[in-house]
């Protein structure tokens, strides 16, 4: 099974006066990275988060927002009284010194920087949030993994599509080859006949035979063919594996292109080096996709 490194998962879980909105993002990487932002109060709980998403994706840029509400109360929020008096105090007296008697409101006063505090969530509070959390990002990765399935599926289609493709081209050189041999043993042969014939010189059957066997010798491209088949064969098989396995179809994309570019520089044949060409289109649209798979 294929899956994408790209995706969305978003899940909200609201428990006991408690929101947790989980949302984590992938795009495609060579190796797994991830960042995470918690809301005010809860970075504390980031190492654990990251390692969470560590024992379940393998590869991508991983991108983690969760953000925490939780219904207020009255002891969520203190007054620093210390701080309201010297508020109070130094309005007072720019009020003597410039004269004016008006009273200070209690409410302009609670507005000041610092004098209501809202408590942060403490190492307790964390522990007894930590199962809402968890949740939320439990589901949150969960939609991810079934997108990123979803397009793997898609991308598994093309995939093959694009191999079967390429193994069609390999058949149509596999076919060719022998007839390269003979077809170039005819062109040395008239070629040859007709200059010795001008000179009134005898063609020794040996020596065009000899020459073509030097000719066959350099252009036997079967190794090659058999090698690139069985790539492709390995290339189904590894699609088929019960984890998604980007950075062996990676790899196997590259010895298919070893292959082919060995095919085309030994076959002096241009039917041959029109299906290479072909082969060749077929393996870089593999390659781009496998770019992200996981």
């Amino acid at each position: 099974m294929l899956l994408s490194m790209t995706g969305f998962g978003e899940t909200h879980v609201q428990q006991d006066g408690l929101s947790a909105q989980a949302e984590v993002r992938s795009i495609n990487s060579r190796y797994l990275k991830v960042t995470v932002r918690c809301g005010e109060g809860y970075a504390a709980l980031e190492p654990r988060i990251e390692s969470m998403l560590r024992d379940k994706l393998r590869r991508g840029t991983i991108s983690v927002n969760i953000r925490v509400t939780r219904t207020k109360s009255c002891e969520d929020y203190q007054i620093d009284t210390e701080l309201l008096d010297r508020y109070h105090q130094s309005f007072r007296k720019w009020q003597e010194n410039r004269g004016l008697d008006t009273e200070s409101r209690l409410d302009n006063l609670l507005l000041l920087p610092g004098v209501i505090n809202e408590e942060l969530a403490s190492a307790s509070d964390l522990e007894a949030d930590w199962p809402v959390i968890e949740k939320a990002l439990l589901g949150a990765v969960e939609n991810l993994t079934r997108m990123r399935s979803d397009e793997g599926r898609a991308m598994e289609a093309d995939l093959k599509k694009n191999c079967l493709a390429a193994a069609e081209a390999l058949d149509a050189i596999e076919t060719r080859a022998p007839l390269v041999v003979e077809s170039y043993r005819q062109r040395l042969h008239d070629r040859l006949t007709k200059i010795l014939t001008e000179h009134k010189i005898e063609l020794e059957p040996s020596d065009i035979i000899k020459e073509v066997g030097l000719f066959a010798e350099r252009s036997d491209i079967s190794e090659e063919v058999v090698r690139l088949r069985c790539h492709f064969e390995q290339f189904f098989s590894i699609m088929e594996l019960p984890e998604s396995s980007g950075r062996k179809l990676d790899f196997i994309t590259q010895e298919m292109f070893r292959e082919t570019n060995t095919i085309g520089s030994k076959a002096n044949d241009v039917e041959i080096a029109r299906n290479v060409i072909e082969i060749k289109a077929n393996i870089e649209r593999l390659r781009e996709m496998i770019q992200n798979i996981e």
